[in-house]
């Protein structure tokens, strides 16, 4: 063999080691990078996991309202990216304990009872005014001494929520989507499906409750989202019987 020949084997011995070698590292970092995401959503290969998702007014048995369609439709490709599986049930179907599979809950307290227990139980400082009667207050959120109102297609609010029963590895966490309109629901999931490896290096599997502000949805839809603030403490805090809101946010 002479020098020619031996350079090209060598060349073509090195360029195999070094993709056989990249090919290892992309896999490895692919697999840590599935395992934390994971371990955030509580979702290991081929587990099950709940979407329960609020019945449209005025509609067939079972009818989702368009946004809500949107919002499962994230969530569900977030699920399938873990390699798990999903179960879709109305809200007033889910009869049944938290804690020992991934639960996706969608929408306000007003349409969605499972909302309406989890929010009572998990986060006794958030009210949300659920008042048939129009007014300034209709819609809006008091989350301890602070009052957050809803000026439709302009400025609206919404709840994203990391909540687990106890402390425990093997329980999974409930996830709470509660806007205070339907796009704002679909906007909170896609915040999610954005921001999910940011917040899992912030809180790991730690419950959080963060307040959001989706920004001219008339316009913009469910894409423009603000973090308004960490709000964990407050809504963990039960609301005094005679607590008296400020109501230093716009109104409509």
């Amino acid at each position: 063999m002479n020098d020619d020949v031996r350079n090209i084997v060598l060349g073509v011995v090195a360029a195999g080691i070094s993709a056989g070698l990249g090919w290892v590292a992309r896999t490895y970092l692919w697999k840590r990078r599935l395992r934390r995401k994971q371990t955030f959503f509580g979702l290991p290969d081929n587990s099950e996991s709940l979407l329960v998702v609020n019945r449209g007014a005025g509609g067939p048995e079972f009818a989702v309202m368009r946004y809500d369609v949107f919002a499962l439709l994230e969530l569900a490709a977030l699920i399938k990216d873990c390699n798990a599986h999903a179960q879709i049930l109305p809200h007033d179907t889910a009869r049944q304990g938290f804690g020992e599979r991934t639960e996706f809950c969608v929408g306000g307290p007003a349409s969605n009872r499972r909302m309406a227990a989890h929010l009572s139980s998990l986060l006794p400082g958030v009210r949300v005014n659920m008042d048939s009667e129009p007014g300034p207050d209709r819609g809006s959120f008091q989350i301890g001494s602070e009052r957050y109102r809803v000026d439709n297609g302009k400025e609206e609010y919404a709840l994203l929520a990391r909540l687990t029963a106890q402390r425990s590895q093997n329980t999974r966490p409930v996830y709470l989507f509660c806007g205070q309109t339907s796009i704002t629901n679909q906007a909170t999931t896609r915040y999610l499906a954005r921001n999910h490896e940011k917040l899992a290096r912030k809180y790991g599997n730690s419950s959080f409750t963060l307040l959001l502000k989706v920004i001219n949805s008339q316009a913009y839809g469910p894409d423009v989202v603000e973090l308004v603030e960490d709000v964990t403490q407050a809504s963990q805090t039960p609301i005094p019987a005679a607590a008296n809101p400020r109501s230093s946010h716009r109104a409509s």
